[in-house]
């Protein structure tokens, strides 16, 4: 590492901005860690099988909406279901973001809401749809 300098304002910039890399890397380093679970369980089935019985994971079964009538279909996808995201950096709080509930680019801090809820919560002014799983698609809002 380089000579860092002696004194506490140059310090503490160097360290606020080391935090803010940090905090926007978090949805990088939170993919690649799911995508790492996932070779490694691969792997792991794949270690312990036959090779001629290889059967493929069926899909999880998913909660239909039947609040708002018959659930969406997706081309693909099983989810219907939905969720917000609470962001969190060493500055403070972020805009809030709203997911399927099915996203693999979410971390830890979310909470399952109804299509209504999504709904209302993307017509926030503070909370921001997911630019991978496209919520705000999946409910129909165009921009």
């Amino acid at each position: 590492m380089n000579e860092l300098p002696p004194d506490v304002p140059r310090l503490r910039a160097i360290l606020a901005y080391l935090e803010k890399q940090l905090a926007e890397e978090e949805t990088v380093v939170l993919y690649l860690r799911l995508q790492v679970d996932g070779v490694r369980q691969a792997l792991a089935v794949a270690e312990n099988r036959k090779p001629a019985s290889h059967t493929p994971p069926s899909p999880r079964p998913r909660p239909a909406i039947t609040a708002l009538g018959p659930a969406p279909t997706r081309t693909g996808r099983g989810s219907a279901g939905f969720m917000i995201e609470q962001r969190r950096t060493p500055e403070g709080p972020l805009e809030a973001t709203v997911h399927l509930d099915d996203c693999t680019m979410t971390s830890n801090r979310t909470h399952p809401v109804s299509a209504q809820e999504a709904r209302l919560a993307l017509t926030d002014a503070q909370l921001e749809s997911c630019g991978f799983c496209r919520p705000d698609t999946e409910l129909g809002i165009l921009d």
